[in-house]
């Protein structure tokens, strides 16, 4: 113990008595100093270190890095000359556009259009956080005025309306009615209405006669059925043009001369146009021949007349029909063509003395007519088919003037009814691109004919065999289709060549069954005549070409030397 003490004496206790005293059993005990048994290590370089790295830019490039950098060394911008075929985020920091970085924020459509439209006009506007104004032109006061801020000026201008109307005296139980002049004096105005003003109390001469002018002017409309309320009644009449209503003989005009044929043996392609019928003011929408001999022509327009033309003799239109307040959509003959149907968009079906021009009967179900037929079986003529625009076809009885069936399956307006099958079906096409083959009287689809490829067809004729169904596809072509039980498609005949796409171009057959025809789209025709192609033509110059041929070729119909075809 005394080495030990010895060992840890402090160096100044040199003198015997102070040794001696130390020695003593009665001092306090020793206390050893505090000694480290770590290394000593020098901390002037770790501090040196730390420096540089804080001040120190980081290597884009490097995959690890020996300390933890700071948010602004990760985002500061590298030193040195950029890299000319680096690209702009790399070289730039936080970039995700060329000028800069841009943020997502959800701002409302009139807040956003508030400080775009601001931007534009005053050249500042607020960003989304509206903690800072952005732009070459700053705001003078310090809340910055906006194209949907009001002057401090109309602001006082309203609070003293406010406080005006407030003060006035309670309005009067007349002034609640929104009809009477009251409720006008006394309604408060937007501020974009100006100063209240009273109505005028009576009226200039010259606002009166101006007023009566435009007053019989509408009544004078009304009475033609072309104003937009409620329209006068149509008056149904007809005018004969011809000479005489009969001859010598007590025969009507509507008698087929002695010399006319029932039936068409042979018949021959139309070469050249022979005549052609002028009368309507309007576009032709349906022309019918008269039954077995074609010896008249009727026609419907789009200006609501319909008219019968002589074909043979004279070629001169014999009589008018005037019964329709819209234009006439469809028209159909009875089997002997002494009655006729017409079809109008005003709604209303019409049943026709094609001699007389008196209205039978009139029928309607509130709905557009597209397409009327008669049954073609004698002892049927009084039914009554109608495709309308409510997906549905009709049947009426024309004795009773009832409806006595509806056909509902058709998921568009219908187009054309066509009876097949010695008349025991019919076949419908309509707008959902499908056709349907139903048995008389019975409500029930038998056939349902739609195909992923198939078009809309406006327009459907018979073979004069009753076999085989032509329909005019809106994909340009013309279709086949047999009649019997299973109303095949035949692949083998398919007519195409001609464009119809987007119009109702009608197709039919000949009367010996050599030949189908059908219109085609005017601009195609006109393109024909002038010996060009449409590739060959400007798109603009091709639109006016078609729209200018509807006009010219809508009113020609030739005949061929039956007197039975050709267009």
């Amino acid at each position: 113990m005394d080495l030990l003490q010895s060992s840890y004496a402090p160096d100044d206790a040199s003198s015997p008595e102070e040794s001696a005293a130390a020695s003593s059993p009665d001092s306090s005990p020793l206390r050893l100093p505090s000694k480290s048994a770590a290394p000593a290590v020098d901390d002037t370089a770790l501090a040196l270190s730390a420096a540089a790295s804080a001040s120190r830019p980081l290597d884009p490039s490097l995959h690890l890095v020996a300390f933890n950098p700071t948010a602004d060394q990760l985002w500061a911008p590298i030193v040195g000359p950029q890299h000319p075929h680096a690209p702009i985020s790399s070289a730039s920091g936080n970039r995700n556009h060329k000028l800069g970085h841009v943020e997502d924020a959800a701002v409302l459509p009139f807040l956003f259009d508030e400080q775009y439209n601001t931007f534009h006009r005053f050249g500042y506007a607020s960003d989304p956080s509206g903690l800072h104004i952005v732009g070459d032109a700053q705001p003078q006061a310090p809340e910055p005025d906006t194209v949907y801020n009001l002057a401090p000026s109309e602001h006082k201008r309203r609070r003293f309306l406010a406080k005006a109307d407030n003060q006035e005296e309670p309005l009067p139980p007349e002034a609640k009615n929104p009809a009477s002049e009251e409720w006008i004096l006394h309604n408060k105005q937007s501020p974009w209405a100006g100063k209240k003003e009273a109505p005028p109390a009576e009226l200039t001469e010259e606002q009166k006669q101006y007023a009566e002018a435009h007053a019989a002017k509408k009544a004078e409309k009304e009475a033609r059925g072309e104003g937009k309320g409620e329209r006068a009644e149509v008056v149904v009449k007809s005018t004969f043009h011809g000479k005489e209503e009969r001859d010598y003989q007590g025969r009507s005009w509507i008698t087929p001369p002695k010399d006319a044929k029932a039936t068409n043996d042979h018949c021959y392609i139309p070469k050249r146009c022979v005549h052609e019928w002028v009368g309507h003011t309007k576009g032709v929408s349906a022309i019918r021949f008269f039954p077995k001999y074609g010896h008249l022509l009727l026609s419907a327009s789009m200006d609501c007349k319909i008219k019968i033309w002589d074909v043979l003799e004279s070629r001169t239109c014999m009589r008018t029909y005037m019964g329709h307040s819209k234009a006439v959509r469809d028209i159909s003959f009875s089997n002997d063509g002494t009655k006729f149907l017409s079809a109008g968009y005003d709604r209303n079906i019409q049943y026709w003395d094609t001699e007389t021009g008196q209205v039978i009967s009139t029928f309607s179900t509130g709905k557009v007519p597209y397409v009327v037929k008669l049954n073609p079986d004698e002892d049927k003529q009084h039914i009554l088919l109608a495709g309308m625009s409510d997906k549905k076809i009709v049947q009426w009885d024309m004795k009773s003037g009832q409806i006595t069936q509806e056909y509902d399956q058709h998921l568009g307006a219908v187009n054309t009814i066509t009876f097949v099958d010695n008349n025991r079906r019919f076949v419908t096409s309509s707008d959902d691109k499908s056709l349907r083959v139903w048995e008389f009287g019975i409500p029930v689809v038998i056939k349902y004919i739609s195909e992923a490829h198939m078009h809309s067809m406006p327009s459907i004729a018979l073979h004069p065999n009753s076999n085989w169904l032509a329909a005019q596809s809106l994909d340009n072509q013309i279709l086949i289709y047999s009649t019997k039980e299973r109303f095949q498609l035949n692949k083998k005949k398919r007519f195409a060549g001609h464009i119809v796409a987007g119009y109702a171009c009608q197709v039919n057959f000949s009367p010996d069954g050599r030949f189908v025809m059908s219109g085609i789209e005017p601009g195609q025709r006109l393109l024909e005549m002038l010996g060009r192609s449409s590739q060959q033509c400007n798109p603009q110059w091709l639109n006016f070409m078609r729209y200018f041929s509807c006009a010219v070729f809508i009113k020609g119909f030739g005949l061929n030397r039956h007197g039975r075809f050709g267009i």
